[in-house]
């Protein structure tokens, strides 16, 4: 077992994976993220994009090859080690805004501070300068029930980013907003990632967001290949859920 290079924060060899049904997953892929680096992981619906991300962040077990986080071995980490990995280290945001009904907006942002034991009029504070950075402030005293799709979307985001995690895996982070505020939201994103040296793996089907990033590393039916041309994702096509591709292998 070789240790990943002392520049790449996070790292993975030959990574393989396959699903419950005992379909495929990923197979092979490779690949090294340095520290403070906005990398998309780039490629169409299914190419494997959510499972790489789930892999690299200790989510599920890789079924052959390697995950390290700086000098970590993650893929040999017991279930409780990972768990903990994740919570003091990792953020995550997911396509679907998931947050806790009974929690106003400020203290659902606020909870994964108080949770490593912050005192709450900090993590307060951190959460409102996330929440107006994100341009939900004005609603940090409502409950998730009386925000609309997008602006649930905005606060899972600041609740990511308010910890200020080592790395950040955003999973399709824009899918429930407009595409006139996806821009917006990703420069949030970013600037706030680099501003704080906050590594970002970002998974999208849709080629302006991955242009915002450092790199892209692209997939296809869980496969690492050289490129994947994607078009700007319309709203017709988001819609109906279909996506085209060009590939060079």
């Amino acid at each position: 077992m070789v240790a990943p290079p002392d520049n790449d924060v996070l790292w993975a060899r030959a990574l393989h994976f396959r699903h419950k049904d005992g379909s495929p997953g990923l197979s092979g892929v490779s690949l090294g993220v340095r520290e403070g680096e906005i990398l998309a992981v780039g490629g169409p619906r299914g190419s494997g994009k959510t499972t790489l991300l789930r892999c690299l962040s200790g989510l599920v077990p890789v079924r052959g090859g390697e995950v390290w986080f700086n000098s970590t071995p993650v893929h040999t980490m017991a279930p409780a080690a990972r768990e903990r990995l994740r919570r003091e280290r990792f953020g995550w945001i997911d396509p679907e805004p998931v947050l806790v009904p009974e929690l106003n907006v400020w203290e659902n942002t606020a909870l994964p501070l108080m949770l490593r034991g912050t005192a709450r009029r900090r993590a307060k504070s951190t959460a409102m300068e996330w929440l107006k950075r994100l341009d939900i402030g004005d609603q940090a005293r409502k409950h998730p029930a009386d925000l609309v799709h997008a602006e649930r979307q905005r606060v899972c985001i600041a609740r990511a980013l308010a910890p200020a995690p080592t790395v950040l895996f955003a999973d399709e982070p824009t899918a429930p907003l407009h595409r006139i505020d996806r821009r917006h939201v990703l420069r949030t994103l970013t600037t706030a990632a680099r501003s704080h040296g906050i590594t970002v793996l970002l998974a999208t089907a849709d080629s302006d967001i991955a242009a915002l990033a450092d790199r892209t590393v692209s997939l296809l039916d869980g496969r690492q290949v050289r490129t994947v041309h994607l078009p700007p994702v319309s709203e017709t096509v988001e819609t109906k859920g279909r996506a085209t591709c060009s590939l060079s292998v």
